[in-house]
């Protein structure tokens, strides 16, 4: 028995729960998407400062979850932390983002 069938047999996969955690960060994910782009737009940023500001800012959501909420240890959480956690959804809630931004950027700057 190798070592990763011994884990599993101790701290078995539940593919529900696997599921609504990944379905929870998602959602965090795009919440999140919507504020920073407001806060990009009210801050007035442009171009590549913009996005910046959003990739350091899921960075920190990402880096906050996996302190806070999964205690250090994503493994527990997910089947494959490094691309959920991460990496995942960062192209998905930048169209939240880039809508958000603009309008408010468009709102404060007009």
């Amino acid at each position: 028995m190798t070592d990763e069938e011994r884990e599993l047999l101790i701290h078995p996969i539940v593919a529900e729960s696997v599921q609504h955690n990944t379905q929870t960060l998602s959602t965090l994910r795009s919440l999140t998407a919507s504020l920073f782009g407001v806060s990009a737009g009210i801050l007035g940023l442009e171009s590549y400062s913009g996005f910046l500001f959003y990739l350091l800012g899921t960075l920190f959501v990402s880096l906050l979850v996996h302190m806070v909420l999964c205690d250090r240890n994503a493994g527990r959480y997910f089947q494959s932390p490094a691309t959920e956690l991460w990496a995942g959804d960062v192209v998905g809630g930048l169209s939240s983002f880039v809508m958000t931004w603009t309008l408010f950027y468009g709102l404060l700057r007009a």
